[in-house]
């Protein structure tokens, strides 16, 4: 059964997404303020994230940050506002899908299955490849599969859901050169409406984060007319 958190300031609004979920057998906590949720996001471990953009005591950009910061969870974001510069904002912090309120619950519902489902076919199938261990060493790097955890030179460091996807993707296939079609269909799903330039965008975030020298990838390699390798020594 599949654990998701609510968190919005709104009892009416919080209280219908869970009964919502809950008639559809999914294992439901609710917060009403970014403390609360975060203390729920290490206890409850959560497999998908609903949250209002406009909360009491924080900022729904900064918290969809700091949350996909700390576990590689999708999060789908609700908010009144719908400019296309909130929708990009969110998406670029993390997000994994965006909606305007007031939303059909049918419409939440279907998003939520399809980014659950999508996030499952990825667990289950490596394309063949085994992993004998939950951790993955490569050069300076720790991967840790049980943790979603990253770490270099034993310093963690903070990926969104899909950098973290495209990571894991690189470093379970080191010999293998990823199209950027590839990679949009491993992190964004065969229903995604954007173009590679996501992967890109993605990619760039990712070398900021992991190397000392972004002209100059070790990690992950652009390997030119083809799409992305991972760098570097063996995995």
């Amino acid at each position: 059964m599949k654990k998701i958190l609510v968190i919005d300031d709104e009892v009416a609004i919080r209280d219908l997404i869970e009964l919502v979920l809950r008639r559809e057998n999914y294992v439901v906590q609710t917060a009403e303020n970014g403390k609360i949720a975060l203390q729920l996001l290490d206890a409850f471990g959560p497999d998908l994230v609903v949250l209002d953009l406009m909360l009491p005591d924080c900022s729904g950009y900064d918290l969809c940050k700091e949350i996909t910061g700390k576990r590689a969870v999708p999060v789908i974001m609700l908010s009144a506002k719908n400019e296309v510069i909130d929708k990009v904002l969110g998406l670029e912090l993390g997000a994994e899908d965006y909606m305007t309120k007031p939303f059909d619950n049918r419409e939440l519902l279907a998003r939520i299955k399809v980014i659950l489902r999508r996030n499952e076919s990825k667990e289950e199938s490596s394309e063949g490849t085994e992993v004998k261990s939950t951790r993955i060493i490569h050069e300076e790097l720790t991967f840790d599969l049980e943790s979603r955890r990253v770490l270099k030179n034993g310093v963690p460091v903070s990926l969104t859901a899909k950098e973290f996807k495209i990571l894991e993707t690189l470093l379970k296939r080191p010999d293998k050169i990823f199209t950027r079609d590839e990679l949009l269909q491993i992190g964004w799903g065969y229903d995604f409406m954007g173009d590679s330039r996501s992967v890109d965008m993605t990619i760039m975030r990712l070398r900021k984060k992991l190397e000392d020298n972004a002209d100059e990838p070790k990690y992950v390699r652009t390997i030119y007319g083809f799409g992305y390798q991972l760098g570097g020594g063996e995995a």
